[in-house]
């Protein structure tokens, strides 16, 4: 499976909405953080370099500088959240099946890399997508095992399906979801709803990620229907989503078109439908709309229900790497996306970044 946007000269196509935009003004609930709020804070894509074949594609500072211009918005955040597109692997060949593509992104990151995730704040990892099984069983397996060293929290293969860990006295509960060999079923609703309705009565606060969509700078809009890439069948994410939610999930978390999308509120609880790249070392095109990189913070109350929340705008490129965005590019995307696509989203998002209820 291709791994990033590749159209590099890319200009935005129009897009056509047959959903009719409300211009009634409705009134913006602004809520005040207390302290039994709980914060997530999440991003979506992270590979940090890859020494397959090579190790041209690592960066010279062995990443330890990877996410130094972010880190501060790290801080105190329950939960830290990324969608790692890759293996730690120190050494080993890809799998059979991947050697054999014409064009293959093969992402194999030094396993001493666990400890630039778990130094930057990161305590929480989806595994749940196409880059995963890149080296095969040794590939997954070393990938846990350097987690499982480092504390840090995964869920997202069929061997390793979800997760339930503690924080500041909340118990949360994990899973994670991909159209994957190896992976938990996007494309089966029926198993999923099950998953996340049992793993919902072991936590209070139940957060999801999926892996889903077409990729490329193309595919920034929720389609509302099953999308397909390279021939493959990539979930129809709106209906997942929300039967997520339907199912128990408090936050719904999405990943995999490499961009941006929208977001909306529905029952009281906030989804993501991409967060696009955030820390990817070449291999991935960070060509315009690919380079944005959003950085979301969450707030919830203690039943799960969104309070408010805030995107911080990064960008990337492959000569500097991550850069925070003074001119809010990521925040200024992702609010034109939810205006066109969800324009009964049941939010505000300003300008500065800030995301509301809308009442």
């Amino acid at each position: 499976m291709l791994a990033g946007c590749e159209q590099d000269g890319y200009v935005a196509k129009k897009h056509v909405v047959h959903k009719k935009l409300i211009s009634t003004k409705k009134a913006v609930v602004k809520y005040v953080v207390v302290h039994d709020t709980i914060c997530i804070a999440a991003v979506g894509d992270i590979m940090l370099g890859s020494s397959y074949p090579d190790i041209s594609k690592l960066p010279p500072d062995s990443a330890k500088g990877s996410f130094m211009p972010a880190v501060k918005y790290f801080e105190g955040a329950d939960v830290v959240f990324g969608n790692l597109e890759g293996t730690l692997l120190d050494t080993g060949m890809p799998a059979a099946r991947k050697k054999k593509l014409d064009s293959a992104y093969l992402f194999r990151m030094p396993t001493q890399y666990g400890k630039v995730l778990k130094d930057a704040g990161f305590n929480l990892l989806s595994l749940a997508n196409n880059h995963i099984t890149d080296f095969d069983k040794n590939g997954y397996e070393s990938t846990v095992k350097t987690l499982d060293a480092y504390g840090i929290n995964y869920a997202g293969l069929d061997i390793y399906p979800h997760t339930v860990f503690t924080r500041n006295g909340i118990k949360y509960g994990f899973c994670a979801f991909a159209p994957n060999a190896h992976t938990l079923p996007l494309l089966d609703l029926n198993i999923a709803g099950h998953i996340i309705h049992d793993l919902k009565q072991q936590c209070d606060i139940l957060i999801v990620s999926f892996h889903g969509g077409a990729e490329g700078a193309s595919y920034e809009h929720v389609p509302f229907k099953m999308e397909s890439y390279l021939n493959a069948k990539r979930g129809d994410v709106h209906v997942f989503a929300h039967a997520a939610i339907d199912s128990g999930a408090d936050i719904v978390l999405g990943n995999g078109p490499h961009v941006s999308r929208a977001m909306e509120k529905y029952k009281g609880r906030l989804i993501a439908y991409s967060l696009g790249n955030f820390c990817t070392y070449k291999s991935v095109s960070v060509i315009g709309v690919c380079g944005m990189a959003p950085l979301l913070k969450v707030y919830l109350n203690k039943k799960g229900e969104f309070i408010s929340g805030n995107i911080i705008s990064f960008r990337q490129t492959h000569a500097r790497g991550l850069m925070l965005d003074t001119l809010n590019g990521a925040v200024k995307r992702i609010q034109l996306l939810t205006e066109i696509d969800f324009p009964e989203s049941g939010l505000s998002i300003d300008d500065d970044g800030s995301i509301n209820v809308v009442d």
